[in-house]
């Protein structure tokens, strides 16, 4: 599974995005059911939290995009951000 996460926003209205491949790895079922649980609870708009805060667009394999923002992430949302903002190039 290819899972790209892109934020944007902050202080600085900057933008940054990952990919992670999870082809090879030992974790790739937990992380498959993460981003499945993390998408599933996004929106498939753009959506706002707070002013000044991220805004996240997560893609698996290509398609759908889902959306969320700070603080509103919920635990998957937070997880999965910072695996693949981590770990993907």
């Amino acid at each position: 599974m290819r899972i790209q996460v892109t934020r944007s926003g902050g202080v600085l209205a900057d933008e940054y995005r990952a990919v992670l491949d999870t082809q090879g790895r030992p974790d790739a079922p937990h992380v498959h059911a993460l981003a499945r649980e993390a998408v599933g609870a996004c929106t498939r708009t753009p959506t706002f939290g707070i002013p000044a805060g991220y805004h996240y667009a997560i893609t698996l394999d290509d398609r759908a995009t889902g959306h969320c923002a700070d603080p509103q992430l919920t635990a998957s949302q937070r997880n999965l951000i910072a695996l693949v903002l981590s770990q993907g190039g």
